[in-house]
């Protein structure tokens, strides 16, 4: 994006992009806003499909140990952070998160499985 000043921003990378209804959501906003939430440890979105939208946010988030949250309480915690469109349809909660090779988490693998 472009800020009032001119300066341009890469967001995200455009292979991750989710095309919601037409509007663009980039999956970086959403995991830095669940990241201010003090009971995650890890997250991450994917697009998944969706037969209103065309594709929505899903929301996959490994908790820290010993806290506790659910999906509902995380959805209101998003409400004044995120548009409507950018509130993930789904949350899952998880003990792990895949990652790459490299230790990095693995958007590629569970973009694959929600497709299936």
């Amino acid at each position: 994006y472009m800020d009032e000043d001119g300066f341009i921003f890469i967001v995200d990378r455009i292979k991750d992009m989710i095309n919601a209804s037409g509007f663009k959501v980039y999956p970086r906003r959403i995991e830095d806003a669940l990241y201010e939430h003090g009971a995650i440890a890890e997250v991450i979105v994917v697009g998944i499909p969706d037969e209103y939208r065309g594709e929505a946010p899903k929301a996959y988030v490994k908790l820290k140990e010993g806290q506790e949250a659910t999906g509902a309480e995380l959805l209101q915690f998003l409400r004044g952070k995120l548009s409507k469109i950018e509130l993930p349809a789904e949350i899952e909660f998880r003990d792990q998160l895949p990652k790459t090779m490299v230790g990095k988490p693995s958007k590629k693998e569970l973009r694959a499985e929600a497709k299936r």
